[in-house]
């Protein structure tokens, strides 16, 4: 293995409240972080150990020095993986260092030193893709064919995923009493438990409604699976909640219906930040609304400077070929 000889602790059992791969886990406040977290470190202790099916839970951490992370971070990028999936290992690393460090297993100046690594400096064009509004409108009319339960249930899921820009997650996470039909408004808890308030415009709100006449109103999810019967899942007493992965394969279904190219709900995010900036709202504004913690982040998603760019280019006229 290229990655120098890690110490190897006493092969006794770690308590989960004394391993910092699960106190860290513990701290992330939703299931899809902790998942993906999880596969970080997971990947970075099959880097170490050379086994690729390893687990980060009761490694030893706290032992890893800067020799030893500096060459995982080496490895990472020799393996080809991109800038972007390279820095969120580091990020993981980092943080499961400071717990270890927290938890007293790592002086201050190990832990600094080890955690002490540079992120890949890289510039790319932004992924994902636009979504048009004739896209959506496909996957609407899909769901209205559907006239189930879960047709109504995925024209509302779409248009409060269209009209927020909300992570797929954030969805998930909607209850009932988050919704307030007055207001035209949606309470987010967002990463970090942040909450945040969305709105929803008015087509979206008629579509939620309908969904809501089905679905009832106890207190539960807001969206909910349902069973082959049409039956919505009940968990203590009221409506079950999805899961993000649950909204993902519900849009993909939806726009394979509709005949349209796949895209996943942060294509959504995208186009309605997008959006929001083509009308002329303030970067601030559009920050608060999609819950960005830095104003940068919103800003990568403005399509306005290549617009400006290609309608500059249009300028330019090609010479009509003719002879010298």
């Amino acid at each position: 293995m290229n990655v120098p000889a890690v110490p190897e602790s006493p092969r006794t059992p770690v308590e989960p409240a004394r391993d910092p791969y699960q106190v860290y886990l513990d701290s992330l406040s939703s299931a899809e972080s902790r998942r993906a977290m999880r596969g970080c470190l997971d990947r970075l202790a099959a880097l170490v150990s050379g086994d690729e099916v390893s687990s980060g839970a009761g490694r030893p951490w706290h032992l890893l020095r800067y020799e030893h992370t500096v060459r995982i971070r080496a490895l990472m990028t020799e393996r080809g993986w991109s800038p972007a999936y390279v820095n969120k290992h580091l990020v993981a690393l980092r943080r499961v260092l400071r717990e270890a460090w927290r938890l007293g297993q790592m002086t201050a100046e190990e832990y600094q030193r080890a955690a002490d690594l540079p992120t890949v400096e890289h510039t790319r064009l932004p992924t994902g893709q636009h979504v048009p509004p004739e896209v959506v409108g496909a996957a609407l009319a899909a769901c209205d064919r559907d006239d189930s339960p879960a047709g109504t249930r995925d024209a509302a899921l779409l248009a409060v995923l269209y009209s927020t820009g909300c992570r797929r997650a954030e969805i998930a996470g909607m209850t009932l009493g988050d919704y307030d039909p007055g207001s035209r408004s949606l309470r987010v808890r967002g990463k970090r438990d942040k909450e945040r308030m969305v709105y929803l415009t008015t087509e979206a709100v008629g579509r939620l409604e309908r969904w809501l006449a089905v679905r009832g109103r106890p207190a539960g999810a807001l969206f909910s699976p349902i069973g082959a019967s049409g039956r919505l899942r009940v968990r203590d007493g009221g409506p079950a909640p999805m899961t993000g992965q649950a909204i993902a394969d519900i849009l993909a279904r939806r726009l394979a219906e509709a005949g349209a190219m796949p895209r996943t709900p942060h294509d959504f995010r995208r186009t309605f930040i997008g959006e929001l900036l083509d009308a002329g709202v303030d970067l601030a504004t559009a920050q608060a609304l999609v819950g960005h913690s830095s104003p940068a982040t919103t800003a990568r998603y403005d399509r306005r400077p290549e617009r400006r760019r290609r309608e500059a280019v249009d300028r330019i006229t090609l010479p009509a070929p003719k002879p010298l």
